[in-house]
């Protein structure tokens, strides 16, 4: 992979397209929120990277459909479709259970396992150069990643039982990912709650101010009405207690982040599991973006099988994710598919700002390499979802089990070209940015 120069005109006419294809409606109808998105963006090579999903599929055009490792099985895989070291946290499972696993799952898609895996061997390399590691430290981090993810696969696909692979829990997470757990137990709904809402004549509201948007009367009703289409959604085990779907307020929303710059969204005040008020739920209802993987996949028979993209967020996100949050579920508002979910009180994410130790990056990656075989191997003929009918870790174990000693390498030598390419790329973005180039800002 050629890394463009500093300079390179033509590599910034072609980012300037790639962003019109993927942000241009967006943009044209709130500039103001891509010029947030823009300057979150511009302040590192990995808050570009962060937000070019969209850029890296189109720079895999020549891998479409083909490449190392991938056949008629492993190129439809389900996907996470925006893998990078910062798209893992925690979460409350529909158990109770508190998890460390990946998150955010926006861009989810059916496709080639590989791209995971060299989205997040590139942000690696983001990531390492930005602490000043070497090349060789680089490298070595990626092969760790990679080792990782493919001894998990291997014992996924050979039978391992589940507590010989468990997630990571507050039982069995360490380091920096045990942090994030215990952080996401230290947080309660009561603050949550106390930081979004006030009582107001002995009833729990949102208060006013922090990016809350009043509704007028018609926008209320469309979005009351999409919440009784949502909860449709919802499997039959979800909730036991018909109160807690009352709903006690509802407000608009504004400052979301980079990757959701422009869409609507709204949160709900639900009455929750008691007639307690500290019980409460705030649950949201966002317009449901494009996965960028989605523009080079082609199948219409991936495309067709998903009602809109709140419906294909949701399918996806059941499919990778375990016990996933008992609120998620999908509507449509003003003709287009919305995601809805809990706004949680135990999510954290992963923060790589004091993991600066080689050593202790290593541990995290190989950990993170182990989350992502398991988010490979959930979503297949055991999910419950027809679109990918087959073990998804014995395809992947057998493509490869063809070629081992090539796995690393090909990971290594992409995350180095990428890495480069992602470094000039962000000079080149700012560049455009500040000299208002880009059209509709």
């Amino acid at each position: 992979m050629s890394v463009p120069q500093l300079n390179d005109e033509h590599r910034g006419e072609e980012i300037l397209a790639v962003f019109d294809t993927a942000f241009g409606q967006l943009l044209a109808a709130d500039p103001a929120a891509f010029r947030v998105k823009f300057r979150k963006m511009a302040a590192s090579a990995f808050a570009f990277y962060r937000g070019t999903a969209c850029l890296f599929y189109h720079d895999l055009t020549d891998e479409k459909r083909g490449g190392p490792y991938l056949d008629e099985r492993t190129s439809r895989v389900w996907i996470h479709g925006d893998l990078h070291a910062e798209n893992f946290g925690s979460y409350m499972d529909a158990n109770g259970r508190l998890i460390f696993n990946v998150n955010d799952f926006d861009e989810a898609y059916v496709g080639p396992f590989t791209w995971d895996l060299k989205r997040f061997s590139a942000s690696i390399a983001l990531i390492g150069y930005a602490k000043a590691l070497g090349d060789d430290q680089i490298t070595e981090l990626v092969r760790v990643y990679a080792g990782a993810y493919r001894e998990r696969v291997h014992a996924l696909a050979t039978g391992a039982k589940s507590d010989e692979v468990p997630p990571f829990t507050l039982d069995t997470a360490q380091g920096p990912l045990l942090d994030a757990l215990r952080d996401a137990r230290s947080l309660t709904r009561f603050g949550l709650l106390e930081s979004m809402t006030e009582i107001r004549d002995f009833e729990r509201r949102f208060a006013p101010g922090g990016g809350s948007v009043e509704l007028d009367a018609a926008t209320r009703y469309k979005v009351l009405a999409a919440f009784d289409g949502y909860l449709e959604t919802l499997p039959e085990t979800s909730l036991a207690r018909p109160d807690s779907y009352r709903v006690k307020d509802v407000v608009g929303r504004r400052g979301i982040g980079i990757g959701s710059a422009g869409l609507p969204s709204y949160n709900i005040l639900l009455e929750g599991h008691s007639d307690a008020l500290e019980n409460d739920v705030v649950i949201y209802i966002k317009q449901a973006q494009t996965p960028a993987v989605s523009r080079h996949i082609t199948d219409p028979a991936i495309r067709d099988y998903f009602q809109h993209e709140g419906h294909r967020t949701v399918i996806s996100q059941r499919a990778l994710q375990a016990h996933a949050d008992p609120w998620l579920g999908w509507t449509e508002l003003d003709g287009s598919g919305q995601l809805v979910a809990e706004v949680s009180p135990y999510a954290v994410d992963l923060d790589w700002g004091d993991i600066d130790d080689p050593e202790e990056i290593a541990a995290v990656v190989a950990d993170l390499g182990r989350a992502t075989a398991t988010m490979h191997a959930a979503a297949d003929d055991q999910s419950g979802e027809s679109l990918v009918p087959f073990s998804t870790e014995r395809a992947i174990d057998a493509a490869i089990a063809a070629d081992e000693e090539s796995f690393e390498g090909l990971l290594v030598d992409f995350a180095h070209a990428y890495g480069a390419r992602a470094r000039a790329d962000h000079q080149t973005f700012v560049d455009l940015f500040r000299n208002g180039r880009i059209p509709g800002l």
